[in-house]
Order: structure tokens, then C-alpha cells, then sequence
């Protein structure tokens, strides 16, 4: 590969509370089969996004918030899908320490947007991200759509992988879908 520029893979927050947990959404497990066999079949870097919240975290309802506990960090609802470690083929492709950005760490700031989430080094995403990025993930209506905004804003170019994306309410993932098309972001079914 030498000095090839590839593209990047951002997958969001497919982590077991957003799949089966306290904010379990629709077409997560789809979702999640569908971004394993992209990475599979595509020359991408894939860069893993992750909720990473105290048990004291403004966002929980139990903390004055509007979501039920969910992605307690170092939890079983906070790590991502097994499928991501044990189907996907490249071993440089699956999530480790240098690739898992975490997001949601300040108890006070509600953090949708994975595009400044940090891994264990203190790099963050948008620092690694390639000029074109493909995002998928859990919700389309609250971190996809956030996370692609933010890529847009800062100029790069998105692909939103819709069949790599579940969601919370299908109305509000349909009104995502229309918005972001008539912003003229790409959008593979």
C-alpha cells in the first residue's frame, strides 16, 4: 500500500446498549452486518466511535437528563458489537485502543457528534479522518447525523452507508434521510 491516501470508515457507537440495552434501535444488528462486510470487501481505515459516560452524567434522566442510563464506560452496554473482533477479517481493521474514539466523557456536555471523540492517546477523530469518509452506526437521528454535519462543516467529503445505520423512531430517521440528501450528502441504500 506504501503512501496510498485511504478513505475512512466511521463507524458509530454500534455499541450492545444501542443494539440490545436501555436504547436498543431498529435495524441495529442489520446495521452492524452490513458495516462488518464493508470493511471486509472495502481498502478503508476504520475508526470505531463510542458513547463513554460516568454514572454521573447529565444526559440520564436519573441525572436531570432525557436518556435512560446507557455506555457506562468500562460496561457491557458500553463496548462495541463482538461481530467488529471476531468477523472482521484484517486484524488492522478491528477496534483497538489507537482506533475506538470515545465521546461522551464531560458529565456536563451533550455530546451527539463523534467527530472530536478521543482515543487512548488524546488524538481525536477528526485529526485522523481522511479528506473522504464514509459513516454508519446507531442513530441516524441523533450521533450519525451529528457526526456527518460535523465532517461536512469542517469540509470533508461524507457517504452516508444508510443500510449501515439503524435508528430510533422511523419518522424521525426518514425526516434525517430527506435532510441530509437536500444538503446533497451522499447516500448509498
Amino acid at each position: 500500500m506504501g503512501d496510498e491516501i485511504m478513505d475512512s470508515l466511521v463507524v458509530v457507537d454500534c455499541q450492545y446498549d444501542f443494539i440490545e440495552g436501555t436504547l436498543a434501535c431498529q435495524k441495529g444488528r442489520e446495521a452492524v452486518r452490513y458495516l462488518v462486510e464493508f470493511i471486509n470487501t472495502h481498502k478503508v481505515n476504520v475508526f470505531y466511535t463510542g458513547d463513554w459516560h460516568s454514572p454521573t452524567n447529565r444526559s440520564f434522566k436519573i441525572n436531570g437528563g432525557i436518556w435512560p442510563v446507557h455506555c457506562v464506560a468500562g460496561s457491557k452496554g458500553a463496548m462495541l458489537n463482538s461481530a467488529f473482533y471476531e468477523d472482521v477479517k484484517e486484524e488492522a481493521k478491528r477496534p483497538k485502543e489507537n482506533n475506538f474514539f470515545m465521546k461522551g466523557q464531560d458529565d456536563l456536555v451533550e455530546e451527539y457528534s463523534a467527530f472530536h471523540g478521543k482515543n487512548k492517546e488524546g488524538k481525536e477523530l477528526y485529526q485522523v479522518a481522511s479528506s473522504h469518509v464514509y459513516v454508519g452506526g446507531l442513530a441516524s437521528e441523533y450521533c450519525v447525523k451529528e457526526t456527518i454535519l460535523a465532517f461536512v462543516k469542517a469540509h470533508h467529503t461524507v457517504t452516508w452507508l444508510l443500510s449501515g445505520t439503524g435508528y430510533v423512531d422511523k419518522d424521525d430517521h426518514e425526516k434525517t434521510i430527506k435532510e441530509l440528501r437536500e444538503m446533497g450528502i451522499e447516500i448509498i441504500e
